[in-house]
């Protein structure tokens, strides 16, 4: 017996109670290999039980327990199990909906008909995209706000307008460019989406994308860099560097970038993300991806 439970009384008789002691010391031994009830001991008395009298008591005392032991986990709830039930039927309902699109218009009628994301609820409009859906240079932002739900379209709040003269800067707009969201409803008060949330929607963005077919990927903002790319990583550590995302065999060059409402409420970053965009556009020109785009309109 450790030094705690000499130095503790009532420790140690939780201590044997829990070892399977339930009884006190009698006047001879007892046999607990032999299943039968309470023996008389000498001169007719009967042993005291520690939980009281007549208290039932198996043959063979139960292993020992420390008071201190792990207690597994409670069962999730009845409410918790079926949260999580739903949450993954509706992934894998999105996940159904989307492989089964083969057209941009299949896809946006698939999203308008998906109701397993709470956020729809609350919603006036599914966001899907803007822009030229033939352009192979796509800009993928975080989710819509207010006045992008209000229009059904994405970018068109002020940090739309901002989104726009970005694009002007390196020779562009939405006849040249396609923008689109991780998220195709707005989250309240704009917050960030939940990992739930974004799940649900992301099976309807890497279908997009393999539809689209992008020649380049931009990405506005962390929640769009996080999503996409998997990376943990904070965008401005993302930001300014070339990485890359797979459709199907083929690797597309991906540039993170500051979220234009960053931007607005951070001015002086702005010549952080004008770096971003000027390699972006070395990056188009030397893809002939403006070509491109001009050829098919």
């Amino acid at each position: 017996m450790s030094d705690r439970l000499k130095d503790d009384p009532l420790a140690a008789l939780a201590w044997l109670v829990d070892s399977g002691a339930d009884e006190t010391i009698g006047d001879a031994p007892v046999n607990r290999l032999v299943a039968s009830s309470n023996p008389p001991l000498e001169g007719g008395s009967k042993t005291r039980s520690v939980l009281g009298e007549g208290s039932a008591r198996s043959a063979v005392p139960p292993a020992f327990k420390p008071a201190s032991s792990f207690v597994p986990p409670r069962p999730a709830a009845p409410a918790a199990l079926a949260l999580e039930t739903n949450e993954s039927d509706s992934i894998g309902t999105a996940q159904t909906l989307a492989a089964a699109a083969t057209t941009l218009a299949e896809l946006k009628a698939a999203l308008e008909g998906f109701d397993g994301c709470a956020l729809k609820k609350n919603c006036a409009h599914t966001v899907f995209a803007d822009g030229n859906p033939l352009s192979r240079i796509m800009f993928i932002g975080e989710a819509p706000g207010a006045e992008e739900d209000r229009q059904g379209l994405p970018f068109v709040g002020r940090a739309g307008k901002l989104l726009d003269k970005m694009l002007a800067a390196i020779e562009l707009d939405r006849t040249s460019a396609y923008i689109t969201n991780v998220l195709n409803w707005r989250p309240p008060q704009n917050r960030d989406p939940s990992p739930e949330e974004a799940a649900m929607c992301l099976p309807f963005l890497r279908r997009h994308i393999e539809l689209v077919n992008p020649g380049i990927i931009i990405l506005l903002g962390a929640v769009a860099a996080r999503h996409v790319l998997g990376f943990s990583e904070g965008i401005m550590k993302l930001r300014g560097r070339w990485l890359e995302y797979r459709v199907g065999d083929v690797m597309i060059p991906v540039m993170a970038t500051l979220h234009p409402a960053y931007l607005l409420r951070q001015p002086s970053h702005k010549k952080l993300a004008w770096r971003d965009l000027q390699a972006t556009e070395k990056k188009i020109l030397s893809l002939g991806l403006l070509e491109k785009t001009a050829s098919v309109r």
